[in-house]
């Protein structure tokens, strides 16, 4: 294993699985960057070969870093760099999640009281599927 000279929050940005570097930083904080199942501090150096499990909203992915770019990277060129390991199984939960939403036809948008509660609904199942 070669250290590279990145931090894993600049790496988790730049391999384009944050949008922003402090929303990389901020899952890191928060122990959803995991490495040998123990929280990663942001700062923390990226070695290759190294497996992260990343927790980004309700998907659970495992990458493994291959390379540091030197700054963020097209999603064409992120297979350079990042191994995704993820699952399918984890990805078809993914697509079944958010399909069992339905709105009959004709009754218009949502109002914010019905959107509220459609969330507090997709929010509840959620965390049944984490437990």
């Amino acid at each position: 294993m070669e250290k590279l000279d990145i931090r894993v929050d600049k790496w988790l940005w730049s391999v384009r699985l944050f949008k922003t570097r402090s929303m990389a930083t901020d899952a890191c904080n928060a122990g959803k960057v995991k490495l040998n199942g123990t929280n990663v501090k942001p700062s923390r150096a990226v070695c290759t070969e190294e497996v992260y499990e990343v927790h980004i909203g309700s998907l659970n992915k495992t990458v493994k870093v291959v390379g540091a770019p030197k700054s963020r990277v097209g999603a064409p060129l992120v297979p350079q760099y990042m191994e995704d390991l993820t699952p399918q199984e984890e990805y078809d939960r993914m697509k079944t999640l958010h399909t069992y939403e339905y709105r009959p036809h004709g009754l218009g948008r949502p109002t914010k009281r019905d959107r509220r509660q459609l969330e507090y609904i997709k929010q509840q199942f959620a965390e049944d599927e984490d437990s």
